[in-house]
């Protein structure tokens, strides 16, 4: 009688891990096919994918201009923005090109280099612009991103997507995807197992 208990437990053991490593499984592919659909496009769509070294020639404050994601909207003529333009000289070809912060800045509003966020308070948007220029100014060589194939002429200061980031988005659901296969091996051994002690 008590053997049957045993048995029994194990095999809701056994049902319960075998179904935690599915579940891990099936909750890893469910991460890769929403990373597949939001990260990875945003990595495969950007061309500036070479890394070199830039080296400011001028960094302005241009006039206000309207923030792109307001347009359309009510409070449209509330939220202008200074406009920075910065200059820079790319090492790999010695041409003068124009800086963005991110793949997104050029997007957003390709007459400048920086885009704000949050546009709630003008003060602190100005402030924070100028000490970016400042920044710029004072830090003159700095490490940026061009397309080598040359289709844009304009260079990143970084990547919204870079590859480490990407990598570490993959981990997650790799290591989960690796231990649920790891419990669902260990319970079929433990089947095999068993039924091999049951034959003797």
């Amino acid at each position: 009688m008590l053997g049957k208990k045993l048995v029994t437990a194990q095999k809701r053991g056994e049902t319960r891990a075998l179904c935690l490593g599915l579940g891990m499984v099936a909750c890893s592919m469910m991460m890769y096919f929403f990373i597949g659909i939001t990260i990875v496009p945003f990595y495969t769509k950007s061309v500036w994918t070479t890394e070199t070294v830039c080296k400011v020639l001028k960094a302005n404050i241009k006039d206000k201009v309207f923030c792109p994601n307001s347009k359309g909207s009510e409070d449209e003529e509330i939220f202008p923005y200074p406009c920075l333009q910065v200059w820079v000289n790319l090492t790999a070809s010695g041409q003068e090109v124009m800086l963005y912060q991110t793949e997104d800045t050029l997007e957003r509003n390709p007459k400048c280099s920086y885009v704000p966020d949050k546009l709630e308070n003008s003060k602190e948007v100005k402030a924070r612009i100028e000490t970016i220029a400042s920044n710029f100014k004072k830090y003159q060589t700095f490490p940026c991103y061009y397309d080598p194939g040359g289709t844009q002429t304009n260079v990143i200061l970084s990547r919204l997507y870079p590859a480490k980031g990407l990598l570490f988005a993959l981990l997650w659901p790799t290591l989960m995807f690796t231990g649920g296969c790891l419990i669902i091996v260990l319970v079929k051994i433990s089947q095999y197992v068993s039924v091999l002690s049951a034959w003797q």
